[in-house]
């Protein structure tokens, strides 16, 4: 996808139709207050993966027309998609009006200082506000990360390091991936692999992982899941670039079932590093401190609408460190998607004087990935309502204000 077509995206997603009904709030029930925590949208395989991915193949790997780890230009596409259909339902709860902008600080935007979480933001507002006067915030120096985003250990202790791996181990020890890992050796004819070839190193199920957890550095491991992750990461986001299906993994995946095998391992990976409750509280909480003065401490005086844009290992660590229960995203591979949003929402119930919060996972599907579906009120993403262990959901998904805050400031606070 070239520029013409992202300004058609951008024209076509500002003329789709709007006002058709959204999904419906109980009577009486107003929109008061929107949290967006996003992940970025479409990028190119990580460029620090390269060496990952040429060692663990003699196939030659397609090129991307941006380079590794940038938001592509389908992936704006995608993200003012998003932004469009966001518009149109915060419209519909009469939280924004259609055919305006926004009044001066009622919407504001906050990313990562990377490129692609900034550009994912700006073609979010574009979406959702074109025309616009509605700056992105970030850091100035781009390139680095900012620490609200920055999923890094921030205990120094030896112990809490021997914690933290004991953790991560702990966590992939559930998992079998041997299945996954089999699989992904046929796709990569692993055997004739530089990997194998030259440094012997021949089986990635017998292979060991190695994890890590120093200071100040995010939480890693080296290993075979390591390969298995950065192999999957560049064949998903293959399929949702639109390449020929030739060209993902050399047209080796041909049925649903595959892609779910393959998907175990950069679930796990994830899953490994970010979702065993003492390494996701340390690392996410800068952006649990953030959340909770937005939504809880500084309510009243914050912006209606706030929309964060990050990664998604702050996604996977934002929802261990708040106690979140098990969810199931419908037609999708990835438990935090491309391009993915987890929306916080404050409502008023005006017949019983009463707030609530609702939490929803609204993400585009595997197949509006890849098609580039346009969103809007009558073709919407993918929305999953989420619940917290600390406050549990009405039958329309709702649980009171004051169970949420004390969820939230009580991790925000560690006690």
């Amino acid at each position: 996808m070239r520029k013409s077509v992202l300004a058609a995206a951008i024209v076509g997603a500002t003329l789709a139709s709007s006002g058709v009904q959204a999904q419906q709030a109980p009577q009486g029930y107003q929109l008061q207050q929107v949290l967006i925590m996003s992940r970025h949208n479409l990028r190119a395989p990580l460029a620090n993966n390269g060496s990952v991915l040429e060692q663990s193949t003699p196939n030659k790997w397609p090129e991307w027309d941006v380079p590794g780890g940038q938001l592509t230009t389908k992936g704006g596409v995608l993200e003012v998609y998003m932004g469009h259909y966001m518009r149109e339902w915060l419209a519909e709860q009469g939280m924004v009006t259609s055919g305006e902008c926004p009044a001066a600080d009622t919407v504001y935007a906050y990313a990562n200082s990377l490129q692609r979480t900034v550009a994912t933001a700006q073609f979010f507002i574009t979406g959702a506000f074109p025309g616009c006067d509605v700056p992105v915030h970030h850091q100035e120096k781009m390139g680095t990360m900012d620490p609200t985003f920055n999923p890094v250990i921030t205990n120094d202790s030896a112990a809490f390091s021997e914690q933290a791996v004991k953790a991560m181990s702990d966590e992939r020890q559930k998992m079998h991936l041997d299945d996954s890992y089999k699989l992904l050796e046929q796709i990569t004819d692993y055997q004739n692999s530089p990997s194998c070839k030259e440094k012997k190193v021949c089986s990635l199920p017998e292979g060991k992982d190695e994890f890590i957890a120093p200071y100040e550095k995010e939480p890693g491991v080296n290993g075979p899941l390591k390969v298995g992750n950065s192999l999957v990461d560049a064949f998903t986001l293959q399929y949702y670039e639109g390449f020929p299906l030739d060209q993902v993994a050399w047209g080796q995946i041909k049925t649903d079932q595959q892609w779910r095998v393959l998907s175990e391992l950069k679930n796990g990976y994830q899953d490994s590093l970010f979702t065993s409750p003492a390494v996701a509280r340390n690392v996410a909480a800068p952006l649990v401190k953030y959340i909770d003065k937005t939504l809880v401490t500084e309510a009243a005086k914050a912006p209606k609408v706030t929309l964060l844009v990050g990664h998604d290992s702050n996604i996977a660590s934002l929802l261990m460190a708040l106690d979140f229960k098990p969810y199931q995203l419908q037609n999708q591979y990835e438990r935090t998607p491309i391009g993915g949003k987890i929306v916080f929402q404050r409502w008023k119930d005006t017949a019983r004087n009463r707030e609530l919060m609702k939490i929803e996972y609204v993400y585009q599907s595997t197949e509006q990935l890849r098609n580039a579906d346009v969103l809007t009120l009558k073709a919407p993403p993918q929305r999953v309502t989420l619940a917290l262990n600390g406050c549990p959901v009405d039958a329309d998904g709702f649980c009171p204000v004051e169970k949420f805050n004390a969820v939230l400031n009580s991790a925000a606070t560690g006690k």
